[in-house]
C-alpha cells in the first residue's frame, strides 16, 4: 500500500512522521539553515537557499498536497500571503469574480490592492447560476470562492461553480480553511487551487501564522512556485515544524470540535434570545443538502444572532469559557464579533447585505466539554434576559 491508499486519519500521521534513515528519529529535523553547501561548480544539490526550498518545509508542503489530493503544496508565512500569491497569478487587464461572502482580509486585498495592478473584479452571489453566468467577461480568468463562508457559513455549490467557470475557460480557487481536507476536498470536485489559513485548524493551537496552497495542475503549480520564490513570503522552518505537529492531530481534533458544534447549534436554536443560527450541519439550514453532497460534516464553526450590539457586549462580558478574540480553528473555543473584527473593513450596508447583522457572533467550537459550554452560555443568556427585564419601565 502507498500513502495515497490510506484514510485521512492515517495520512495525517504518515505524511508528517518521517523517520531519519541514519538515526531513526521519528520527527523531521528543523533545518535551521539559510544556505546549503554545494559539491562543486557544476553540480548543485536540491537545496541552495531556504527561500527557494528547505527540507523541513518540504514535509509540510508534501503533507498538505497529499491530504488535499493535489499535485503540489506550498507553505507561506500567513494565510493572506497565500491568498495574495494566488491572486498574483492574474495579470494586468484580467478580471476576477469573487464570491460575495468572503473573508474581510480577502475583501480588502481585492478592493484596495488588485486595482493597483490593473486587475478588475466583481463580487457575485456564486450560488445564483444566472448571476454568476452574467458576471463573466471576455477577460475573466478566475472565480474565487470560500465555502462555507465566514462568518455566515453560507454554502456554495462547488460543482456548479466549477462547471460554469470552466465553460468560460476560467479557473476556480477555493478557500477550504473552515472545512479542512478532513471534511472537504475541493480539488476532487473540480477546483483548480485550494487555499488554507494554516493558522487555523491545521495548526490548531493558536500559536503560529501560516498559509497553504495546493494546486492540481503542474502548470499552475509552477506559477505558484515562481511567485513564492520571487516574493519570498515562505513559512519559517520552526513554524513548519509546529504546523506538522498540529497536522498530526488534525483528524481527531476537528471531528471532536464538529461534534460539539452540531450539538451547540441545535441547543442555540432552542434559546429564546437567539434569533438565528448559521450552521451547515443543521437540517433546516439553507445549503444543508449541498453541504452533504460535497463535505462529510458541518464543521466546527457556527454563527448566531442575538439581535443587538448591546446584547453582544453583555454576552462577551459574562462568558467564562470561550476566548473573545479574532481567529478560529483552535482547541479552545473562540467567540468573535465580525462587525468589529474579521469584517471591520466592510461598511454597515455591505455587512448587512451579506447577512452580518449587528447582533451576529461567530463561534469556533473547541474541544471543551460540550455540557460545560452549554452551561456557560445558559448563564450568560440568563443574565442578559434579567438585565432586559430590569430595563423595562414598571407601569403605574
Amino acid at each position: 500500500m502507498s500513502i495515497s491508499d490510506f484514510s485521512d486519519a492515517t495520512k495525517v500521521i504518515k505524511t508528517t512522521t518521517k523517520p531519519d534513515p541514519s538515526t531513526g528519529a521519528l520527527n523531521p529535523p528543523i533545518q535551521l539553515s539559510s544556505t546549503f553547501e554545494q559539491k562543486d561548480l557544476d553540480h548543485f544539490g536540491k537545496y541552495d537557499y531556504t527561500r527557494s526550498g528547505n527540507p523541513t518545509r518540504d514535509v509540510v508542503e508534501d503533507s498538505i498536497a497529499e491530504l488535499e489530493h493535489g499535485t503540489r503544496g506550498f507553505a507561506f508565512s500567513t494565510g493572506m500571503a497565500a491568498i495574495s500569491t494566488a491572486f498574483l497569478t492574474l495579470h494586468q487587464g484580467d478580471h476576477v469574480i469573487v464570491t460575495s461572502d468572503v473573508y474581510g482580509g480577502t475583501f480588502r486585498l481585492v478592493t484596495e490592492l488588485l486595482p493597483n495592478y490593473g486587475i478588475e473584479y466583481d463580487f457575485v452571489d456564486c450560488n445564483d447560476p444566472e448571476a454568476l453566468e452574467a458576471a463573466f467577461k471576455s477577460n475573466t480568468k478566475l472565480v474565487y470562492i470560500e465555502t462555507p463562508a465566514n462568518p455566515t457559513l453560507k454554502v456554495t455549490d462547488i460543482r456548479q461553480v466549477v462547471k460554469i467557470a470552466h465553460s468560460h475557460d476560467a479557473l476556480v480557487f477555493a478557500d477550504n480553511t473552515v472545512m479542512t481536507p478532513i471534511f472537504q476536498k475541493p480539488l476532487d470536485l473540480g477546483v483548480d487551487l485550494v487555499l488554507h489559513s494554516g493558522t487555523k485548524f491545521l495548526a490548531g493551537h493558536s500559536d503560529i501564522l501560516a498559509g497553504l496552497i495546493v494546486t492540481k495542475s503542474k502548470e499552475l503549480g509552477d506559477a505558484i512556485y515562481f511567485i513564492q520564490n520571487a516574493m519570498g513570503a515562505t513559512l519559517g522552518v520552526s513554524d513548519c515544524w509546529l504546523l506538522l505537529r498540529g497536522i498530526k492531530t488534525l483528524g481527531i481534533r476537528v471531528k471532536a470540535e464538529a461534534n460539539n458544534a452540531l450539538e451547540l447549534a441545535k441547543w442555540f436554536e432552542e434559546q429564546p434570545i437567539v434569533e438565528k443560527v448559521n450552521y451547515p450541519g443543521l437540517e433546516d439550514f439553507e445549503g444543508h443538502d449541498v453541504q452533504l453532497s460535497q463535505a462529510t460534516s458541518g464543521g466546527a464553526v457556527l454563527s448566531f444572532d442575538i439581535g443587538t450590539e448591546d446584547n453582544v457586549r453583555k454576552l462577551v462580558k459574562e462568558l467564562k469559557i470561550p476566548v473573545f478574540s479574532v481567529s478560529l480553528g483552535a482547541v479552545e473555543s473562540i467567540i468573535s464579533y465580525p462587525p468589529k473584527m474579521s469584517h471591520a473593513e466592510l461598511t454597515a450596508d455591505e455587512r448587512h447585505a451579506c447577512g452580518i447583522g449587528d447582533g451576529l457572533l461567530r463561534l469556533s467550537v473547541g474541544v471543551e466539554d460540550v455540557d460545560d459550554l452549554k452551561a456557560d452560555f445558559a448563564q450568560a443568556f440568563a443574565k442578559i434576559a434579567a438585565s432586559q427585564k430590569a430595563d423595562v419601565p414598571v407601569g403605574r
